[in-house]
């Protein structure tokens, strides 16, 4: 590139050995001050005279020779100040164009940790789309970061299998998007897209703000459920997941959690309510085929 010509101190490399491409690529030092100013400059002037509202930040590439022959200190502090310089540019640039939102992304994932969530608006978990993988996937992610930053999409990965309600479901735990090809689809199911979307932004408040409920877990079982409730706890949503178990089974109650135990609450397709207490003892029932899934709400009744 000409940024490469005139600038090649400007990439992570040590002088002794070649430089390593990956994907026609070297990666630039963003430990140097300069770096960052350009970088800084280039983008604020893009976002100024273009209508950009999203960034999708990715790094596709692993660090190779991880050198920097005129740092002012100790080169190996390469790691520390490069993620320092990734955190100044973001925030600068957050600071001048505060409605653009970001994306974290690296490798699927490579780039989820807690600083760059004050920065980021979500991450992107994993390339790996296919809604069976991301149950587990999902509920790794959610031990350490909120539904909120997660982004989970819809797409056709494994949809000559995988029903599109039961992709839509497993995407409703975090942060919705759409990622299938909407011109292969039918009326009918871009009808269904339509109906979990319309009530996606329904329970939204509760996936993304709520409290979450690991219930039954999909790295131990493929019979999975996990739970959204709001932090008054008036009002909850359960997910409810079953990947492949060989017939016949006796499926366990789903026994939800952090309800108000002296509060009478109804679930979604039971016939009459219960305290709290009995919901998070006794369970709900909720039988499944393989490969099939359902959204029940939870309701505390005045």
């Amino acid at each position: 590139s000409d940024l490469y010509r005139a600038h090649p101190d400007w990439v992570i490399h040590f002088p002794s050995r070649p430089r390593t491409e990956a994907r026609n690529q070297l990666i630039l030092n963003l430990a140097r001050p300069d770096v960052q100013e350009y970088l800084i400059e280039t983008i604020d002037r893009l976002l100024r005279e273009n209508n950009i509202a999203f960034i999708k930040w990715d790094m596709n590439r692993n660090v190779s020779e991880p050198g920097w022959p005129d740092a002012p200190g100790d080169p190996r502090e390469l790691w520390v100040r490069y993620v320092q310089g990734v955190y100044r540019v973001w925030g600068e640039l957050r600071r001048r164009h505060p409605d653009v939102i970001w994306q974290s992304c690296s490798g699927g994932g490579g780039r989820a940790d807690l600083g760059i969530l004050r920065l980021a608006d979500q991450v992107w978990v994993s390339d790996n789309t296919e809604a069976t993988a991301r149950l587990k996937i999902q509920e790794g992610f959610s031990c350490i970061f909120p539904a909120s930053v997660m982004e989970a999409w819809v797409t056709d990965a494994a949809s000559e299998r995988i029903s599109l309600d039961f992709r839509f479901h497993v995407a409703m735990c975090g942060a919705l998007g759409v990622g299938g090809h909407l011109l292969h689809w039918s009326p009918e199911e871009r009808q269904q897209a339509a109906h979990w979307i319309a009530l996606y932004k329904e329970i939204r408040p509760l996936v993304q703000l709520g409290d979450q409920f690991r219930l039954l877990s999909p790295q131990q079982s493929p019979f999975s459920a996990v739970q959204y409730l709001s932090k008054d706890r008036s009002e909850g949503v359960l997910f409810v997941f079953r990947t492949h178990i060989p017939e016949p089974v006796m499926l366990p109650p789903v026994r939800l959690r952090g309800l108000d135990e002296k509060s009478l609450y109804t679930v979604e397709g039971e016939p009459e309510p219960r305290s709290g207490l009995a919901w998070m003892e006794q369970g709900v029932s909720v039988m499944l085929s393989d490969f099939s899934s359902t959204v029940l709400r939870i309701r505390r009744v005045s």
